[in-house]
Formats: structure tokens, sequence, C-alpha cells
């Protein structure tokens, strides 16, 4: 109908309330029996009862909302014009009519807010029937029963009400069966989702979760996937901004939700003592380590914060995200390469951080087994130049991000990596900064990694690639790794190498297998799996908390300290002028890097590699020459 049509039916309406409600007050006031002068007394009044009420709901713009959206707002409003126009109309009649009674005053003013509020309410039902009426709405399935589910369902009811409707909730809790929520019952457990998907005709299923563990998440999708709805979940705590769910935030259900671990407890208090007010800075601020670690560290208040890195598309695109995010907080990108002393040395000398995370890395395995010598320039003499910086501008901490691969490693990214713990632990004995390393395995979703490696193959129509049908590695999310490395800081005394609880290793094939049915496919008959072997210094297997001294315990459950041996000082300066003099031809920096490193073992590939060039060892020694220096070099 027209606005104005309404407009006028409204107003007629509003009149005819307001000029009945006063008759009405004197009927229950004295019970029927209304003495005839009274009606006289009222009738003489009657155009103002009637305009003094439409006055004021003109101003309180009960007239100019769209009441098909109403709310507690519009109740408010309703309110608060009954009572001012009826303090009004006391005021007006009262004072020069003594004679009618107050109660019906109260009562007009009851009367006026409960029919008027209704038939304002009225429109909003109507409109919602009328709209259900026209359009097929989504029937939603919510799978959680808490504090995740109830957002969920609240956005459903007040926003999303003309496409989808709640059928109801999904909870394994025996005391939430059959309980209302939202005005919509929990209808059974998990096992329960296929039957009632049927019984209701559910079209879509809405994982609530946050806090759940990846088994429990794998047994729902499980569950899910017998039915044909589409599965939607909220995201995991980590992906939470502040813990706040809402229907935005809602995505299909990915492979890190598979994995999911138990959230991580940080003492928030300990982490931000140390960043809060400090300039921090962050090396390989644009890769995906260094760039979530520039998250975590922009909501701690840091005095600045200083993003370094060589990408210098990398850096603009993480500076931008933190301008929007944090308007207030004095951002500082820089692009240097921590290959440059020079440069290090300047920045440091000119901005003098008191906090370093040192994120900058190459870790690609199988394209540093070819160039291991820009392994050793930029992961072992980065390292050793953001260091030595550092403690020349008198940091207070240096935290190095280092790998599961430096434990007994089989690859010159591992060797290189444990060469810069080396240095690390080293610099802690001679420096006042805080010097400490930490170790963890894959991240989810980090650039080049597997995962999105995986998802490219599937986009294509296959083949996954997949080295080895019994390859393994350990698995975090990105925001954990972050946090993690946060508390491992504050827990930091100086020299130790801290090792993170990776939880259970998973199998690759496992995971290409889980992203397939994801996507909605077959595993080996709509896209083929494919074993292609394992390459040039890969390991079947990952160690992290087995270190080569075994572990001990901190304060953090899920941070412990490698018990790794003394650094021999005089030996490493003297490998480290051996690798910084020589040729660094692959070879001989393989070769060095096992004098350095006695756990250092390149596998059969690396080998094969090594005596192409070379010749086998037992039938050429003269190309092995070095090995005596090697062996006086050995930590």
């Amino acid at each position: 109908m027209p606005r104005k049509f309404i407009l006028v039916l409204l107003v007629m309406f509003d009149a005819l309330v307001v000029a009945m409600t006063p008759y009405l007050g004197l009927l229950i006031r004295f019970e029927g029996n209304v003495d005839s002068q009274y009606y006289q007394m009222l009738s003489s009044y009657i155009p103002v009862i009637i305009i003094v009420p439409l006055v004021v709901f003109y101003f309180f713009k009960l007239y100019h909302r769209l009441w098909r959206y109403a709310g507690i707002s519009e109740l408010l409003a309703i309110v608060g014009a009954n009572t001012v126009s009826s303090v009004m109309l006391f005021s007006l009649i009262y004072l020069s009519m003594p004679g009618l009674p107050r109660t019906m005053y109260f009562l007009s003013w009851a009367f006026n807010i409960f029919i008027i509020g209704m038939s304002r309410v009225g429109v909003r039902v109507l409109y919602y029937w009328n709209q259900n009426t026209k359009r097929n709405t989504d029937n939603i399935l919510i799978v959680g029963a808490g504090d995740a589910g109830a957002m969920i369902a609240r956005e459903i009811k007040h926003r999303y009400y003309e496409t989808k409707k709640l059928i109801g909730f999904i909870d394994d809790a025996r005391y939430k069966q059959n309980q209302l929520l939202f005005g919509a019952k929990v209808l059974g457990t998990c096992k329960e989702i296929r039957e009632v998907v049927v019984k209701y005709k559910v079209n879509e299923i809405i994982i609530a979760m946050p806090s759940a563990g990846g088994s429990v998440i794998r047994e729902i999708v499980h569950e899910c996937k017998k039915t044909k709805c589409s599965v939607k979940i909220v995201p995991g705590i980590f992906e939470l901004i502040d813990s706040k769910v809402s229907f935005q935030q809602l995505r299909n259900v990915d492979l890190e939700d598979l994995l999911r671990r138990d959230p991580v407890e940080l003492d928030m208090k300990q982490v931000a003592s140390y960043i809060c007010g400090k300039r921090v800075l962050v090396t390989g601020a644009g890769g995906s380590i260094g760039s979530e670690l520039c998250r975590q560290i922009a909501k701690m208040s840091p005095k600045t914060l200083i993003l370094l890195g060589k990408g210098e598309n990398s850096i603009f695109e993480i500076h931008q995200e933190l301008r929007i995010k944090h308007p207030d907080l004095p951002i500082e990108p820089i692009i240097a390469d921590v290959r440059d002393r020079e440069r290090i040395d300047a920045i440091f000398s000119e901005l003098k951080p008191r906090v370093v995370f040192h994120s900058a890395a190459h870790k690609h395995v199988p394209l540093m087994e070819k160039q291991p010598a820009e392994a050793v320039r930029n992961n072992i003499f980065g390292t050793k130049n953001v260091a030595e910086a550092a403690d020349r501008a008198g940091s207070e901490a240096f935290v190095m991000i280092s790998t599961d691969k430096a434990v007994n490693p089989t690859s010159v990214m591992g060797a290189t990596k444990r060469v810069a713990e080396l240095i690390v632990q080293n610099m802690s004995t001679k420096s006042a900064t805080k010097f400490v390393a930490v170790r963890f395995g894959n991240v989810l979703g980090s650039r080049g990694s597997v995962i999105p490696l995986f998802k490219k193959q599937i986009a294509m129509g296959g083949p996954i690639t997949v080295t080895h049908p019994d390859m393994q590695r350990y698995f975090m999310t990105i925001p954990e790794a972050a946090q993690l490395v946060l508390q491992a800081g504050a827990l930091a005394k100086g020299g130790e190498v801290f090792v993170l609880d990776m939880g259970k290793p998973v199998k690759i094939v496992d995971m290409a297998r889980d992203l397939i049915e994801l996507s909605g496919l077959n595993p080996d008959k709509d896209i083929k799996i494919k074993f292609t072997g394992l390459r040039p210094g890969e390991k079947l297997f990952e160690e992290l908390l087995t270190a080569e001294e075994g572990t001990t315990s901190t304060k953090h459950e899920k941070i412990y300290i490698a018990n790794l041996k003394s650094v021999n000082k005089e030996n490493l300066l003297k490998a480290m002028n051996k690798l910084d003099s020589a040729t660094l031809e692959p070879e001989e920096v393989v070769r060095l890097l096992q004098g350095l490193v006695l756990t250092y073992k390149p596998n059969l590939l690396t080998n094969k590699m090594l005596e192409q060039k070379f010749g086998p060892k037992e039938h050429n020694n003269q190309n092995y020459q070095s090995d005596a220096l090697l062996s006086s070099l050995n930590l």
C-alpha cells in the first residue's frame, strides 16, 4: 500500500484508541456502573484528548518509523510518547476539572500503550508472515546450543528472518534435549543429524562450536556429509575477534577445522608486559608467520611497530591492513634485506627497537637443497646480522623463529636453522639482551605450504601429488603459532630454545583425501592421488619434542625447552669464518654444515647429488680433504 495511505490509517487508528481508552478506564474504575455526569465531563474534553496525544506522537516520530522492523527502541518510543501525553492531559483536565477519578488517567495510559503497541507489533507480524508465504526460506539447523549457537540464532531471528528459518539445534548435552533457545528446540544429538534433516526438510547446517577440537568437528562433518545440506561453520577460536561470533563470519568447512586443536590460553598480562609501550621490530613481517605476529603485537599497544621485510608488496599489504585496524598505532614499514649488514645496523641504530622477532628466513627444503649458499647467507648470516645489531642497539629481547627441521636435520634448510639457533645461544652468553629461539612445525595455509598447493591441484582437476604414502608432518594454525611465540618470549631468560607442542603428526595423504572430500569430490575417483617420491632433504617423519637431549617443561603447558648442548664458541667462530670465506659451492656448503651440526645427515637424494659432483667418498678421498678440518669443528 502507498506510504501516505498507511500513515492516514495509523493516525485514524491512534485517534480512535486515545478517544476510547478514557471511557474504558471509567468502566473499569466503576465496574460498569458509570454515572452519566462523568461521561458528560469527559465528552467536553474529547478534542483535547485526541489532539494532544497525536501531536506528541508526531514529535516522538511514531509516524516516521518502519514498523515492519519494530524492536525495543520502537517500544520505548511508544511508552515515552504515551507517558508524556498522559501527563499533559492530566495537567490540563484534572486541574481544571478535578471531578474525574485519577485512576482513569492511569488506566487510559496503560491501555494506550498496550493497544497502540500491539498494533505496531501486528504490523511486523503481518509483514513477517507475508514474506514467509512469498519467499522460499532456507531451513537452518544449528549444531551446538552454546554461546556461539545462541549468537547465530539471534541474528537469524532478528536480521535474516526474511530468507532463513531456524528449525532447531543439535547438541549432545542431555540436559539441553527438548529445551528451547530463541523459540527453537534442541531436536537431538549429533548422531541424529540425518534424521532431523529429513524430518524437518533442512537445507543448511551451521556448525557453531568454535572451541571444539578437530576430532569432534571431524565426526560432525562426517554425519553432515550423509545429508545433501550445505554445511557452514563458525571459525575456530583463533580466527575470532574478541571471541565474538557473527553470521558474516560463517564459511565453508576447511581442513583447518578438521585438524583444529585445543585453544591456547595465554597469560596476556605477562605477554603484554614486555611489548606494551615498547618499540617492536619484526623481520620477515610480510610472511605468513611474520604478518600474524604483527597482527597479534598490534593488539598489545606497542609504542611503535616496525615492519621489516625484503618484499615491498607483502610489507605494503600488512602495513595497509594494520593502519585500518589500528589507526592510532605508529607503524614504520621498512624495506631491507637481513643479509645487508650495514643496512640492518643503520636501522637498529636509528630506531633502537626494544623487542625483536626474527622470522625472516628461506624455508623451502627442495629449493634450498639445490641452492645451499643462499640458505647459508639468509638463514645463518642474516640471523647473525640481526642478532648482533640487536645487541649493539641494547634491545631487551630477541626471539628467533626456528623449525622442527632443525632437529637431527636431513636438509640444508634444517641445518642452517640449527646453526642459527647456535648463533642465538652464543649471543645470549655475552649480551644483556635475552636471546631465544622458538621451534615449531608446519603452519596451515602458510605461503608455499602443502595445503594451498593441494587446493590449486584440486581446482585444476588433479592429480594431487604426495611425495610418499607414509609422509607425516606436525601442523598448527598460524594464529596459534604466533600466540605461542609471543608467550615464549615472555618466558625467556636467555639462551633457551623453546619447543612448541604441535600435538599429533598428521599423514599428508590423509589431508589430501580430506581436502578432496571437502571440495565435494571423491578421492581416487574424481581426483587422483599421485605419489612422486621423496625430494632432496625431505624426511618421512619430523622430530620436534624428541629433541637430541629431550625437553624440559615450562609454566605453559604447550611450551617446552629443548635440552641442548652448550655452544663451543671457538669452534662456532671458526666454522662461521670458514663458511663466510668459502667459495660456497653447494657441495662444500653441505660438507661444512655437516662439520658444524653433528646430527646433520643429508638424505640419500642429497648424497646422490654430492656424489655426482665428487664421486663416491670411499673412492675419492681427495675431494673430501676438508673432513679433518670439519671433525675439529664439531660442537
